[in-house]
């Protein structure tokens, strides 16, 4: 399927994943809507909207930059409506924008935990939402939502339980989708990594510079989602794929060229 001239809506995309999984498809001449807070920079974490639309426009597609905070249905709205003025519709919409915070739940304060779900589920419940009514009209057309598979083993709610239902609720909501809108030929998918990523979150909030080392690069996430945003709708749908299960589905098995330090110990993620 081919992305030149399609329309993708991503949150969270002034750096990052988002921001690599736009310039992957924008090398392939999609239109790429960048849906983020950042209007100003933080030396600690680098790119501003506009800032990632240059850079879409530089790798050969067409950005545009609309500052959203997803907990608001006007901003949301906003998006939206600028979206389709400027390029005719929305085909893809990628939900990656997410809050986290790994404290036991004694020690959680209330704003963070509401902070988690106003982004992680009401956020992406009500982008997809209003997206919903183009992805009807779009050229084969996804959901996109970076979470994890629903993984029940005990592990992954003794440390982090706040964070770690805001993600799956952030799976069902992909999952529910993929049934509700399967009528209309839109599909609904997760993707996940299986090691840490080398993000500023990770550098800030997870392992400092130690774990950015035994980390992939951001352009793994963008290459797995690349492939499958170019499935058939009609076929490619419901699932929770893992990056490097896409990848070898791909016939991809060398993933060196991913490591931020080639050959270093890579540090598996949380949920897999």
């Amino acid at each position: 399927m081919s992305f030149k001239g399609k329309t993708v809506l991503i949150t969270g995309a002034s750096r990052g994943i988002g921001k690599a999984i736009g310039l992957r498809l924008a090398k392939e001449g999609a239109n790429i809507v960048i849906a983020s807070k950042s209007v100003e920079e933080n030396p600690k974490l680098g790119g501003t909207i506009y800032s990632a639309a240059a850079e879409m426009d530089a790798a050969g597609g067409k950005g545009l930059a609309v500052q959203c905070d997803i907990r608001f249905e006007d901003q949301v709205q906003n998006v939206i409506d600028k979206a389709v003025a400027t390029f005719g519709g929305i085909d893809i919409l990628v939900n990656n924008a997410s809050a986290i915070n790994l404290s036991p739940t004694e020690h959680l304060e209330p704003k963070r935990f509401d902070l988690m779900y106003d982004i992680n589920v009401r956020g992406t419940l009500f982008v997809s939402k209003a997206c919903i009514p183009h992805l009807k009209k779009g050229t084969n057309a996804h959901i996109l939502n970076l979470s994890p598979p629903i993984n029940m083993d005990m592990k992954w709610f003794t440390n982090h339980l706040a964070y770690t239902i805001s993600k799956y609720d952030m799976s069902m909501i992909a999952l529910g989708l993929a049934a509700e809108l399967k009528k209309y030929n839109v599909a609904a998918n997760t993707l996940w990594p299986r090691t840490t990523i080398a993000t500023a979150a990770v550098n800030s909030l997870l392992g400092g510079d130690a774990l950015m080392k035994m980390s992939r690069t951001v352009d793994i996430i963008a290459d797995a989602a690349y492939y499958i945003l170019s499935k058939p709708s009609t076929e490619c749908t419901g699932n929770s794929f893992i990056d490097e299960a896409v990848l070898a589905a791909e016939g991809i098995t060398d993933l060196g060229k991913y490591s931020v330090v080639p050959g270093a110990s890579l540090y598996n993620d949380l949920f897999v």
